[in-house]
Order: C-alpha cells, then structure tokens, then sequence
C-alpha cells in the first residue's frame, strides 16, 4: 500500500537540505547509553548501545536499530530515538556496524548495504536471551536497505515487524545522485569517514597494505569509487554495478512478509525518484508513507525556536497502531 504521509514540512523548513543539515545541528546533547560488545562466530565483534538494559522477563517490544553510513550511537537520528524510546520506557538497542563504534574491525571486511549476517545474529542472539519480547526493527538509510535484505533473505527470523526510513533501494541510481549539486557535500563528508577508517585499518591490518597505498585511498573521490575499489573486492563482488545490482533493496520489497512501514520524503538529496516503488513492486505487508518535504532522515517540524522531530513521533503511533496479536513472541 503506499499512501500520502502526514508529515507536513514547516515554513521556515521546507528546504531539503535543511530538513536533512538542521536535526544534527539542533540535537547537541550527548549520546547516553550502555555499551556491550557482543562476540561474533567469524572471530570479529560489533558494537551495541542500549537505551536501558531490559529485564530478563516482561513481553513487551525490544527494537532494533541500525544506522546509515558511517553512523553510530552519536548520530542525531540514533542518539534521538534511543533518548525518545527511553523516555517512553521503551527498550531499544543499536547495532553498530564493523568498525563504526569508533574502533577498527579486527577483519578486513566490514559492512555494506546487502551484509545481513551481523544482524540476523544479533536477532537470533536477543531472542534466544529474551524470547517472551517482540522484536522490532528500525534501520535508517544504508541500515535501512540493509534490513530490507534482511526481511526478505532471512524470514526464518524471530522479527514481528520493521520501520525503514529514507532507504536508498536503488543503490546505482543513489550513487550517481549524490555525486549532483550540493548532494556533493554529502558525499565528500561521507568519503572523508569513509577514507580515515580506510586509513586507520590499513596501519592496523597488516595484510590491508597489500590492497592499497595510502595515495590510492586518498584519490578516491566519490561514493561509486569506494564502492568499486573497497566495497565490491572485499565483499565478493565483481564491482560496484554487481554489488548495486545484488544489494538494492527495491526488487526485494515483494518478497517481505511480516508488517512493514517504508518512510520516504520525495525531496530526499540523497537519492531520485528511482527509489519509490510502484504498487506492484511491494508484498500486501509492505505500507510506503510519502511526504513531499522531509530530506534525508530529517522530517523536522514544530517552530524555529521549539523545532520537533516527527519520526520520533510516528514510531510512537507506530507502536501503538501494532495488532494485539503481534504483542505476542514467535515461537523458538
């Protein structure tokens, strides 16, 4: 189903760019959470940050968050929610990606828009420790394409329903979007995280200086490039075309079935209008929300001097608006 969203941009906001540039510079307040490292089977590790350590009892939901490129805890998306999640006693935790909570990997593979197997892990994991709560999922930008793959190649999993914010579900098409007018000060911020981690994981894997010299990562000049010379070799990929074509989440939307709520803003400058899918590309179980104005991961409104953030809003009604049926854990 896809319908019009309720989200209406504000005046002094209707800007893409400010919608998208604004909520990080407005949430000043710092990330508070509770740190765990939980061990994978490959011998590498990922980050979690938790709101509140939930109770080994209760049935209530425990979400899931995973974040965009090169996030973390401290992203003003992520830092928002676990704060607005806390304070309506609601326990959520976020998944960092391999060397995104602020230390390298220990493997020379990290993570990219199609790799699932961190995050069926990690649902597998919570279930088995708290198997009475329902697990739901957030996944915004890459992390939201990531769970897209993750509802349609895993369904086995224990998941009772996902929210996926400002996707970029045709990757080729985002990659060249972003290389486009002021999009091009995205990708730079981007590429700069993207070349230091590189950088820092080459002085800290011996093996990484055999894939590159420090110029080669230095030249590397947009999203696509990465994407070719790091991303597809070190993922199993042909190249960044194979990759795109692989991990895009939009063929991949007919194939969902557990309740799922896509948010898109059409001015999104991370991406065109590629992204949104038509009736026929999405399962009965898929609802795609679409507002005119809300740029990437933004949707701010209120007023200038007491601005308010609706995504936050709407994951309330979200969970609100869940069938009663669905309080109810999955079996083992």
């Amino acid at each position: 189903m896809i319908v019009e969203s309720d989200f209406r941009a504000p005046w002094w906001a209707r800007n893409a760019h400010l919608q998208t540039i604004l909520p990080k510079w407005l949430r000043r307040a710092p990330a508070c959470f509770e740190a765990e490292r939980l061990e994978l089977p490959d011998g590498d590790f990922i980050d979690l940050a938790w709101n509140r350590r939930p109770s080994e009892g209760g049935m209530t939901p425990l979400l899931v968050l995973f974040h965009g490129l090169e996030g973390n805890v401290h992203s003003h998306y992520a830092k928002g929610m676990l704060a607005h999640l806390a304070r309506q006693e609601q326990d959520a935790v976020l998944m960092h990606f391999r060397g995104c909570s602020g230390e390298p990997n220990r493997q020379l593979q990290a993570y990219h828009s199609g790799a699932t197997e961190d995050a069926a892990f990690l649902l597998r994991t919570l279930h088995q420790r708290y198997p009475a709560r329902p697990l739901l999922a957030i996944g915004w930008s890459l992390g939201g394409n990531m769970l897209i793959n993750v509802l349609a190649r895993h369904p086995d999993l224990p998941l009772r329903g996902a929210m996926v914010i400002s996707a970029p579900l045709q990757l080729a098409a985002c990659s060249e979007r972003v290389g486009r007018g002021f999009s091009r000060v995205y990708q730079e911020y981007l590429l700069r995280s993207l070349r230091g981690n590189l950088l820092v994981k080459r002085e800290t894997l011996a093996h990484a200086r055999d894939h590159w010299s420090r110029e080669q990562i230095r030249a590397i000049r947009t999203l696509r490039d990465f994407d070719e010379q790091v991303t597809a070799p070190l993922h199993g990929f042909r190249n960044a075309d194979d990759y795109y074509r692989r991990c895009s989440g939009l063929p991949l939307l007919r194939h969902i079935a557990i309740p799922t709520l896509l948010i898109h803003a059409v001015d999104d400058p991370f991406m065109d209008q590629s992204v949104i899918p038509q009736p026929g590309e999405i399962s009965s179980q898929v609802r795609l929300e679409l507002s005119r104005h809300g740029g990437h991961v933004g949707f701010l409104h209120g007023t200038p001097w007491q601005p308010r953030y609706w995504l936050e809003e709407r994951v309330s009604r979200w969970l609100a608006e869940r069938p009663v049926d669905s309080h109810h854990a999955p079996p083992p």
